[in-house]
């Protein structure tokens, strides 16, 4: 059997740890974006400063091509300049082609770094863009899931309700096997054992007092009558003959009348529509409707009369029982009961519904509607 309150409790912790997941992956987006938002930064700054040394290396490369000129000059002339003027030149040249190297130096490591901040930078973008995609992703799951939670605890309560139906029937199944048996051993076997020991006594009447074997034998009949009707009865219980051979109406009506001849009951039956077949399953599950809902009147309901209405349409079958019996109260009503369950369940395989209405001391009415496609085969009444 399904514990829903396991099951419950398993869905929602998953449901929470779903949550929990958004939340650590809102958080790793917060930050990823804070990262990528400070590497952006920096790389900026980085740009501005490259570009700024790119600059300052073009200038510096156009004085010290001046410088070289001028030292060229200065070497040629060696005797035009004096030893202060050939030292300036010369340590000026020097002093820029230092200062360039360093630029340039300066201007390799800032590209480097600003390679390595637009990678990084990208790589956070994508981590973002995937953290933020997720979230969403999760969020609409979580939406789902909680919108639908619903739903899934009334399909878990359907499947535990039928199959709390399932065990009752299977369980009522073996107690009618039960009745059965004991009622056949009871009855037609111990008169059929009984029979047997007639037919011996008459045959041994036969042969001392042939006069007296005649009443034996006129008895061993009536038992026989009486045994055949019997096993008829049972045999009608398990599946009327009449259901199979002539169709659902005369079965309910042959039924009706047994019960009003057994019972003792003012039993009422009418019938509006056209007397069609149904397919087996459909005339089988509205007998036993109407059967359980009648049994429960004669068992249960103190009734004095019974009046059942069968009504076949183009598109649906109904049916309507009512007695004039003591009833009960509606919110009373038991739902584990097997009848009950037993004729909501057959009327919920079939798509169709029911409706189960009492007033204390005035009685009881079933109302059942069948949804149905005639078939090809359809007299009139």
């Amino acid at each position: 059997m399904l514990d829903i309150n396991v099951l419950d409790k398993i869905l929602r912790e998953t449901v929470e740890n779903i949550r929990k997941s958004q939340e650590q992956i809102f958080s790793i987006a917060e930050n990823a974006r804070e990262e990528c938002e400070r590497v952006r930064l920096e790389l900026e700054d980085v740009k501005q400063k490259t570009s700024l040394v790119i600059e300052q290396v073009d200038s510096l490369e156009k004085r010290e091509k001046l410088a070289r000129i001028r030292l060229a000059q200065v070497s040629k002339n060696f005797n035009k300049y004096g030893e202060e003027d050939i030292k300036n030149t010369y340590e000026n040249a020097k002093n820029l082609q230092i200062e360039l190297a360093l630029l340039r130096e300066k201007e390799k490591q800032l590209k480097e770094k600003r390679y390595e901040l637009e990678v990084r930078y990208r790589r956070l973008k994508k981590t973002v863009e995937k953290a933020e995609n997720l979230i969403s992703q999760i969020g609409i799951a979580l939406d789902f899931l909680e919108n639908n939670l619903e739903n899934v605890w009334e399909e878990i309560e359907k499947l535990q309700e039928r199959e709390k139906t399932v065990y009752a029937i299977i369980r009522a199944q073996e107690e009618e096997r039960l009745r059965i048996a004991r009622e056949i051993h009871d009855g037609p076997a111990q008169s059929l054992a009984n029979m047997v020991m007639q037919a011996e006594y008459c045959q041994k009447l036969l042969e001392i007092r042939p006069e007296d074997a005649v009443k034996e034998l006129a008895l061993l009949k009536e038992t026989a009558r009486a045994n055949l009707e019997s096993i008829r009865k049972i045999i009608f219980a398990l599946r009327p003959m009449d259901l199979d051979d002539l169709g659902l109406v005369p079965a309910v009506k042959r039924f009706l009348n047994e019960l009003g001849c057994s019972s003792g009951l003012v039993v009422e039956f009418k019938f509006v529509g056209r007397d069609c077949r149904y397919s087996s399953a459909i005339e089988v599950a509205v007998f036993r409707i109407i059967q359980e809902a009648v049994n429960n009147a004669v068992k249960h309901s103190k009734a004095s009369t019974l009046r059942v209405v069968l009504e076949t349409q183009p598109s649906m079958i109904a049916a309507i029982i009512r007695d004039d019996g003591i009833g009960f109260d509606e919110s009373n009503i038991k739902e584990d009961s097997y009848g009950i369950k037993g004729m909501r369940e057959r009327t919920a395989l079939l798509n169709g519904d029911i409706k189960i209405s009492s007033w204390p001391g005035r009685g009881t009415e079933i109302m059942v509607k069948i949804p149905v496609q005639e078939e090809e085969l359809c007299g009139a009444n």
